[in-house]
């Protein structure tokens, strides 16, 4: 049994059983059946609609009479012409879509009790195997394997299916699709089709795709009727298998799909099987081993949903560590440089018409998404986030100047492929301003990660320095104070005691652009740069309303003492406390009494939650350093209710963002870093006495080797490109201060 391998006893019975494959642009989920394998296929720009900019003309004549309703407390009428004026046109977004299904369809059965299903993360590959059941059954019959693949070094899908007996493989082979299209005509040995997407709320269909397959066989013929293809006495056989769109850009769709599968085909018809196998590994470990992590001893023995309906027993410390690098194997499977970011179901979605759009939800989800990637050492899957920033810089300018009549650019709390940056689905929930702002801070926190080299300073100055403009431009005087405040807002997406969740100045916007400030500042005196608008930035954020103490003890959500008032005390969304993770402005060391307010604030909203909300609560308490309640909240989230037999969140319906976040809150509990500390074992809890964590990233660019016994630090290797200022601790025992370049050895004992 592998330490790094889910496995099951059945094929799939529902699409949240089966097993993900990936490689950021392709995506598909294998089900495992033995009569019929269904693959469910995706491509990551194949969406509905096309280019459009939801643009609302009313929106900026209507601004100022929404912000003095806010400001007067009459909060619902503000809410009211804010959804008749403020709103983006269309209200809705556009959605992640499926491209269709790959099936094979097989006449027989297997033996009782010879079935096994497993996800190697290893090697990144799906497989299935069994014995044949027929009659007269003999200690020789048949076995059957198969092995699904996406490759990151071929860029195409690649499913295997051999038979241990010569000539015993009778299978057929069909595909299917939900968007319009036509099949074209073809030979035995391969299937095309060519299709549209469609359009949604009122945005035309802009996207061309195509579909192509291959076979190839080890023995036996095939044969083709209509868009089957039929496969007699074969010994082994593969399915290579390519989707492509016609997107080239959120405003550019002239690509030709047909083209970029001609060329795929052509570069993989060069290789055997075995070389692309090969050459997958290889593409895949070369990211996938940087880490390791053991927590203590499991049960690998046993099926993977059998260990998630057992993990809150406390037994099984190895699911969490498999957890680990289960995101960390989600994460290279659809965020990869070059390929769109994870949507809320990364890139694997089956519905056309799926929960949220299956899109990317700026308030908390998106973000979540990449927590993990940076201390998970996989930095590179960061990319597509830059990427997207980029783009939603240039589509945010002009929802900036037409709905606020501001410079800069702004994000509200989604966007798509299209990057539609208006607030969309109603005021309560989209009229929140600062999703740009928070991801140029997550982008700033990665630049940090990797140790603040200057050219990814200067790529990604531009794009903080709208966000900035942006706000500076739409603050506003609180009245009767100096206090600057956004109006309208609203702390996502949680009501306050007056039937609404608009309001000026909520505790999140005031932390996250606090840290927009910080970060722009750093970024232009790292690189000497001379800007008029740093002082406007630095006075803005001398102006920004601080964090309060209400008088429950609790840290505020609203500049009013609502919290204990609000309809929903026990709110899915903890938005106030980003200031405590992923923010660091609320330390124990540093704030030690905002960090108490925050502690009772947790303990005021619960520990019930959504997946991701778990997520989010996770880390929140490893930031408290509170591990054994860190580890209550994660034996709610690897639990049946939370977590599917695949691993996937169950929020519920399946988002990724959970399975990211509680990743990363497992690695937060072991370190948690600045650019001037680093913390090991902050919140190690009683269940994981001992255990190894080699290759973990830490902020100021350094990566960590480390190993604990009972509780106690045994081993430390630091390693760091450039060197590193800060201090190295654990508790309040400080082991290093500064590194030189290269490796250093802190603590010497067994480290391998």
């Amino acid at each position: 049994m592998s330490d790094l391998e889910l496995w099951y006893r059945h094929p799939a019975r529902e699409w949240t059983e089966a097993l993900p494959v990936g490689n950021g642009r392709l995506g598909a989920m294998v089900h495992g059946g033995v009569g019929r394998e269904d693959v469910q296929l995706n491509e990551a720009t194949l969406w509905s609609g096309g280019p459009y900019q939801p643009i609302n003309p009313s929106a900026a004549p209507n601004l100022a009479e929404v912000r003095s309703l806010i400001f007067a407390g009459r909060y619902a009428e503000a809410q009211a012409l804010a959804n008749e004026g403020l709103m983006a046109q269309p209200l809705k977004q556009m959605s992640f879509q499926p491209a269709g299904n790959l099936f094979l369809e097989f006449n027989h059965e297997a033996v009782p009790g010879s079935y096994r299903r497993t996800l190697d993360l290893k090697t990144a590959i799906v497989s299935s195997g069994y014995q044949l059941l027929g009659a007269g059954l003999t200690d020789d019959a048949a076995s059957f394997r198969r092995e699904c693949f996406i490759s990151a070094a071929d860029d195409v899908l690649v499913f295997r299916v051999e038979s241990s007996r010569a000539g015993a493989l009778d299978f057929e082979i069909n595909l299917d699709s939900p968007q319009a299209g036509e099949w074209l005509d073809g030979d035995a040995f391969g299937l095309d089709y060519r299709g549209r997407n469609f359009g949604k709320e009122g945005v035309e269909a802009a996207l061309r795709f195509a579909i192509g397959l291959d076979l190839r066989l080890e023995g036996g013929f095939a044969e083709r009727r209509g868009r089957r293809l039929l496969v007699r006495g074969a010994d082994a056989a593969v399915v290579i298998l390519d989707i492509a769109t016609s997107f080239r850009r959120f405003d550019d769709v002239s690509g030709d799909p047909g083209d970029s599968i001609a060329r795929r085909r052509q570069a993989v018809s060069r290789k055997d099987y075995a070389t692309i196998r090969a050459d997958h590994v290889l593409a895949h470990q070369k990211l996938f081993d940087r880490l390791d992590v053991e927590l203590g001893s499991g049960r690998p023995d046993l099926p993977t949903d059998e260990r998630v309906a057992q993990f809150h027993l406390g037994a099984d410390p190895a699911l969490a560590a498999l957890y680990v690098q289960y995101g960390r194997y989600l994460m290279l499977s659809c965020s990869r440089p070059g390929t769109q970011p994870a949507t809320l179901q990364g890139v694997w979605n089956k519905d056309t018409i799926p929960a949220w759009e299956s899109k990317y939800t700026a308030n908390i989800n998106l973000q979540m998404n990449y927590w993990l990637a940076d201390p998970a050492n996989l930095g590179e899957c960061f990319e597509p986030l830059i990427d997207l920033v980029e783009d939603l810089a240039i589509s945010g300018a002009e929802t900036a100047r037409r709905h606020y009549d501001a410079r800069g650019w702004v994000l509200h709390h989604n966007t798509d492929l299209w990057r539609a940056t208006g607030p969309i689905d109603a005021a309560q929930w989209g009229l929140w301003p600062t999703g740009g702002a928070w991801l140029c801070v997550q982008l700033w926190d990665h630049i940090v990660f990797a140790g603040g080299p200057d050219d990814l300073v200067k790529r990604v100055l531009p794009s903080l320095a709208g966000a900035v403009r942006f706000a500076l431009d739409i603050l506003q005087p609180l009245p009767n104070t100096n206090y600057l405040v956004t109006n309208p807002s609203l702390s996502p997406e949680n009501p306050h005691p007056h039937g609404t969740t608009l309001c000026a100045g909520p505790a999140m916007d005031n932390q996250i652009l606090r840290d927009l400030f910080d970060a722009y500042l750093a970024a232009t005196a790292q690189l000497g740069v001379v800007d008029p608008m740093t002082g406007e930035a630095k006075a803005a954020h001398e102006r920004l309303p601080p964090d309060r103490i209400g008088g429950a003890g609790q840290l505020q959500e609203w500049l009013e003492d609502w919290d204990l008032e609000a309809p929903y005390r026990h709110h899915r969304h903890v938005s106030h406390l980003y200031g405590l993770y992923p923010s660091q402005q609320i330390s124990l060391d540093t704030t030690p009494a905002l960090a108490e307010a925050a502690r009772t604030s947790l303990l005021i909203r619960g520990d019930d939650a959504t997946g991701w909300g778990l997520g989010w609560r996770l880390n929140l308490w490893a930031r408290l350093r509170d591990g054994n309640h860190a580890h209550e909240i994660l034996a709610r989230l690897i639990h049946p209710d939370r977590t599917y037999p695949n691993l996937f969140d169950a929020h519920p319906p399946f988002q990724i963002d959970g399975n990211f976040g509680g990743a990363a809150g497992i690695l937060e509990m072991l370190v948690q870093s600045g650019a001037e500390e680093i913390v090991l074992l902050p919140a190690l809890p009683a269940l994981w006495p001992s255990g190894k964590l080699k290759g973990v990233r830490a902020r100021g660019g350094v990566t960590l080797d480390f190993e604990w016994q009972d509780g106690q630090l045994t081993a430390l290797i630091a390693h760091t490109p450039n060197g590193y200022t800060g201090t190295i601790r654990v508790a309040n025992d400080v082991l290093r201060t500064g590194l030189e370049a290269g490796s250093t050895t802190i603590i010497e004992n067994k480290l391998r």
